[in-house]
């Protein structure tokens, strides 16, 4: 059993409902988890980390570093980032993207690694790079799809039947991107742009327009 003391401050991606977990806060507790929107500023306002064994910080795009400092590559402590892996406006799935940095503590990731899969979450381990593991690999295949729908390669249908059975995907890259929320891919992947300057991330064009008649709607 962990004794935990939580932060929310609203809108987390990863616990939209902490009852879900049967989650409670200790405010005596050795590991403390920030969740939330503003999890960057609980941190940041906390008088002292070191009173913590573990401190597991929900992140959005950025890196663990930008909340935690960073020094030649010899940065991290127990510290530790972590963002549930979320599709859109799909509900986040059961992986976790823990974040460690060069020189955090083996406990720490330990200790994290068993309180999630506690949860029954599945934990994946990852350095402190922008994209993490899932949209790093992933955002440049949706474009790629994205292009050769625009380049007439085929229909979207088409193309979703081809990958499904040819790879056996449960769905079809275009009718989960058009379901999740097209508007969503592109604000990822041009983050990941102007964060990587790698041209695969650039956001396709049908992206970048669902993401404007959104806005338009909002």
């Amino acid at each position: 059993m962990f004794n935990v003391k939580i932060i929310d401050t609203g809108k987390s991606r990863s616990f939209p409902d902490l009852e879900q977990f049967h989650l409670s806060s200790n405010p005596t507790a050795d590991i403390l988890l920030i969740i939330g929107q503003d999890a960057h500023q609980a941190f940041e306002a906390i008088p002292d980390p070191s009173v913590y064994q573990l401190i597991l910080l929900e992140l959005g795009m950025e890196c663990l570093g930008t909340h935690t400092g960073e020094s030649m590559g010899d940065e991290g402590s127990h510290v530790l980032g972590f963002a549930r892996f979320k599709m859109g406006d799909d509900p986040a799935t059961k992986l976790v993207e823990l974040v460690k940095q060069p020189q955090s503590r083996a406990q720490s990731v330990a200790t994290a690694k068993s309180f999630f899969e506690s949860l029954e979450l599945v934990v994946a381990v990852c350095a402190d790079t922008p994209g993490r593991i899932v949209d790093r690999l992933i955002r440049p295949y949706l474009n790629s799809v994205l292009r050769r729908l625009d380049d007439g390669l085929a229909t979207a249908a088409d193309m979703d039947k081809t990958l499904k059975l040819g790879l056996g995907y449960p769905e079809g890259p275009l009718s989960m991107l058009q379901r999740s929320g097209l508007e969503h891919h592109a604000q990822v992947t041009e983050a990941l742009y102007h964060a990587l300057g790698n041209p695969g991330f650039f956001p396709a064009r049908r992206a970048l327009v669902a993401k404007k008649i959104k806005a338009s709607q909002s």
